[in-house]
């Protein structure tokens, strides 16, 4: 068998030519092994009609091997040389033949650097693509983020507009006005629990050392 790869063939065949001439010739050769078993059961056939012919079965099996042996040394040589005339004449791409999904390389040549450096800048395309995918992944992310932020901050707006109606209604006036008393009243009061913790805390160091 032909040791080319033949890859240009494989590629216009869709199977390498080589593997076309394995199975023609497992085909020719199942046929041969047939061919002599029906020889050989028509032998056996006239032989068993003549009167006093001593030759056995196992004689006659003996010479159908020796003459299928002597069959298939030829049948390899002729093969050897039908496959060289097929692999060279009938299943074989010219040099000079170029394949219609090929022509685009005849109009645009390059060379093995060129090929080269344009694999080089598809692989930082690759990369940049995959960089700008993790970026848009992060904002996406940092957007979400945002979205949730601003919800709370509706609901603090919703809460203090809630009380701003209150205190309308309750005839306090302006809500920032009066936000700013119940924070200087809040810490007028923290001021006071202060000094009043303080004050027990001296009185039980009193009552401790009396």
């Amino acid at each position: 068998m032909s040791v080319d790869p033949m890859a240009y063939e494989t590629q216009f065949f869709g199977f390498t030519p080589q593997t076309c001439m394995l199975r023609v010739y497992i085909a020719f050769q199942d046929y041969l092994f047939e061919m002599m078993l029906v020889v050989e059961g028509v032998m056996l056939k006239k032989l068993d009609g003549i009167p006093g012919c001593k030759v056995s079965p196992s004689q006659i099996r003996k010479c159908t091997e020796k003459f299928l042996l002597f069959m298939k040394e030829h049948f390899d040589k002729l093969f050897a040389k039908m496959e060289e005339v097929l692999l060279q004449l009938v299943l074989n791409i010219p040099k000079n033949v170029l394949l219609p999904e090929d022509r685009v390389q005849e109009q645009y040549p390059y060379s093995k650097e060129e090929f080269q450096a344009l694999q080089d800048e598809l692989q930082q395309l690759q990369q940049q693509c995959r960089a700008e995918a993790a970026a848009e992944q992060a904002l996406r992310a940092e957007l979400q983020e945002q979205e949730a932020v601003k919800a709370e901050l509706e609901k603090i707006l919703q809460c203090f507009d809630g009380l701003e109606n209150i205190c309308r209604e309750q005839g306090a006036g302006n809500f920032k006005e009066s936000f700013a008393l119940l924070r200087q009243s809040s810490k007028k009061l923290q001021d006071v629990l202060k000094d009043v913790e303080e004050k027990s805390r001296k009185m039980k160091q009193h009552d401790q050392l009396m």
